[in-house]
């Protein structure tokens, strides 16, 4: 167990705390039997890739669903997370009675992931069959590729602060970096090249990372679609734990958009 001011229950604190200020609620909100619903709003804390207000975002940490809704849709929220428990908001087939509804207003749902955040039981660094070495943002220049795109946001540069590359070589192999994405907790991507996966490249610079971000004071966190499993075993494996989920419905041209990508 690493040898940090932080404790298990301080990291999930500033983690409620960072999600009742994205949602507009409070922190308590989300440790609630009942569901909550409140009125979406811009909020400089807020973390700096969302597009705020929300017309509809559910968030979870397993009590109960927490919404944050622009008015517009208030009423077909509202009833939707009535009418089911909270982990079956998240799933179909229950999600099609709320992407119809949304649907017919012109939104449909879009996102849909889950958060890790560090076990302090069980995050060490892992050993890497590489060297590695800490990088920052004045190397981080060359490395805005497709290849390194989970590491690393081309959009948001001003936000990548660390990194950690494993290299063969000159070759860098792997690379796990993260975005100061609001003033306490960052976000960990990680990339490894094809020829280099199954190793335990991916966990050893997922798991160093995190030390590092917890030793300047911050909260790592780690989040991928639920579909992804080779990425939520990575984060199990460095050391995390499944914390939250979210949900988020977009307007449906920037779906369409998306899809024809």
């Amino acid at each position: 167990m690493p040898q940090l001011s932080f404790t298990n229950e301080r990291i999930l604190e500033v983690a409620l705390r960072q999600s009742a200020v994205d949602a507009g609620c409070q922190r308590d909100d989300f440790l609630r039997d009942k569901n909550v619903i409140v009125a979406s709003q811009k909020s400089p804390g807020a973390r700096k890739y969302l597009e705020l207000p929300f017309s509809c975002h559910l968030i979870s940490y397993g009590s109960n669903v927490v919404a944050s809704v622009s008015n517009r849709y208030w009423d077909i929220v509202s009833a939707y997370i009535a009418r089911f428990p909270a982990e079956h908001c998240f799933e179909t087939p229950n999600l099609h009675i709320l992407n119809d509804a949304l649907e017919q207003e012109g939104q449909r749902v879009c996102f849909m992931a889950e958060y890790f955040l560090p076990d302090l039981e069980r995050l060490t660094a892992h050993e890497c069959p590489y060297p590695t070495k800490l990088l920052g943002p004045k190397d981080f220049g060359p490395l805005y590729l497709d290849t390194w795109s989970n590491a690393l946001c081309e959009k948001r540069r001003e936000l990548d602060v660390l990194g950690i590359g494993a290299y063969d070589g000159r070759q860098l192999v792997g690379f796990a970096a993260c975005s100061a994405d609001c003033e306490e907790m960052w976000q960990i991507g990680v990339d490894v090249l094809p020829d280099y996966r199954k190793r335990g490249i991916a966990s050893a610079l997922t798991s160093r990372l995190a030390l590092e971000i917890l030793k300047r004071g911050k909260v790592p966190f780690y989040c991928c679609a639920w579909s992804n499993v080779k990425s939520a075993r990575n984060a199990v494996k460095s050391g995390f734990h499944p914390a939250w989920v979210e949900l988020t419905a977009k307007e449906i041209p920037f779906v369409e958009n998306l899809n024809q990508r």
